[in-house]
């Protein structure tokens, strides 16, 4: 053995180096993704708004004297050109990914939406909130989507939730309230403070043509879906409500009688880890249903299965492609706002999708 060791101690010494390799090619960069079109017969355009609520001093930044909001408004466009509207900016994307632990650049995406005017008329409004750290051009897709069917959707972004908020003059604000998630009653906190956000926005528009004020749903995924059962609670002007995986930190101090419609994982499943549903499915007297898409995850009701290419991600085994979680979302709640705010009687199908739980009143039988 000693004898084997060193002749191939001499044959490594006397053999001439190896050629170097050459240097592997770095992956290609991936190319800009394009989100779905919107499926509806409107083209889409879109506006910013900054909003200021001086009657209250901000959650989060104990040095703002008022809250300020950013809100982005999606609607059906009238006639008129305008300039193609940007996913995040440059700046954006590098907090969001930063903060998201993620590489990739996602002020490139290309979307629908332009900055054109809106057609005539007033249109039943959508409120649309994002999850915690997450900008709401995150819900971008559903967004154009909805005001291409005939909606005029309002996008709020909760400052200082998120790991990027443009505000009016320019600064991008960051997370303050991250520092604070691990406090207890964090999740309750942060959806009454949504709550509050919601009806200022909503005072803020109805003084405006662009919206119905007889026919408001709020729409909302993870924490901003938990915050639409509460504002459905604490504000009478919003007629419907969807909740879109969220857990439902803030108990509902009283029955609610008002359409609304849970659509989950697996894990909230009836009888799943997350009993919030089933606590609440008890409170609500009004129409109500509860669906759980197979194979899905927390963000599959986002604008995320469609940016994974940009992002180096690859879709989790077995879930539905990034194209049909997008038709899945967008229909399910389309059909459902179409039903309680436009008297559309109609329900959409899926193999993907469990019908766990319906009732059309507090006088049915869940099923």
């Amino acid at each position: 053995m000693r004898r084997l060791l060193a002749a191939l101690l001499v044959l490594t010494a006397c053999s001439p180096p190896a050629p170097p390799r050459p240097a592997a090619a770095p992956p290609p960069s991936p190319g800009p993704v394009t989100l779905a079109a919107p499926t509806g017969d409107h083209p889409v355009g879109t506006r910013v708004l900054h909003l200021t609520d001086a009657s209250r001093a901000d959650p989060w930044n104990l040095d703002a004297e008022a809250r300020e909001l950013r809100v982005t408004l999606w609607y059906p466009a009238g006639r008129g050109e305008g300039e193609r509207a940007a996913y995040l900016s440059k700046e954006e994307s590098d907090l969001v990914m930063k903060g998201s632990r993620a590489v990739g650049d996602l002020s490139t995406t290309i979307v629908h939406a332009t900055t054109g005017p809106p057609a005539a008329g007033r249109f039943p409004l959508v409120v649309l909130s994002p999850g915690f750290t997450k900008p709401v051009s995150t819900l971008t897709s559903l967004a154009e989507d909805l005001a291409s069917r005939g909606y005029v959707v309002a996008g709020i972004d909760h400052t200082y939730e998120s790991y990027a908020t443009t505000l009016a003059d320019g600064t991008v604000a960051g997370c303050l309230a991250c520092d604070s998630d691990t406090d207890p009653g964090f999740g309750t906190g942060v959806v009454r403070s949504r709550a509050a956000d919601v009806s200022f926005v909503l005072d803020e528009l109805l003084e405006s043509d662009v919206a119905d004020p007889s026919k408001i749903a709020m729409v909302g995924q993870s924490i901003g879906g938990a915050s639409a059962l509460a504002t459905m609670a604490s504000d009478r002007r919003v007629r419907a409500g969807v909740n879109l995986d969220g857990t439902t930190y803030a108990r509902l101090p009283h029955g609610l009688d008002r359409p609304f419609l849970f659509v989950g994982t697996p894990q909230h499943a009836p009888g799943g880890r997350d009993t919030s549903w089933d606590r609440d499915w008890r409170l609500l007297t009004g129409w109500k249903r509860w669906l759980v898409v197979k194979g899905a995850d927390h963000q599959s009701f986002t604008d995320l299965p469609q940016l994974m290419p940009a992002l180096g991600l690859k879709p989790l085994p077995g879930a539905p492609s990034a194209e049909r979680l997008a038709e899945i979302t967008r229909t399910s709640v389309a059909s459902f706002l179409d039903e309680h705010l436009k008297s559309r009687p109609g329900r959409v199908e899926h193999p993907e999708v469990w019908v766990a739980r319906t009732a059309a009143s507090s006088g049915t039988t869940d099923q």
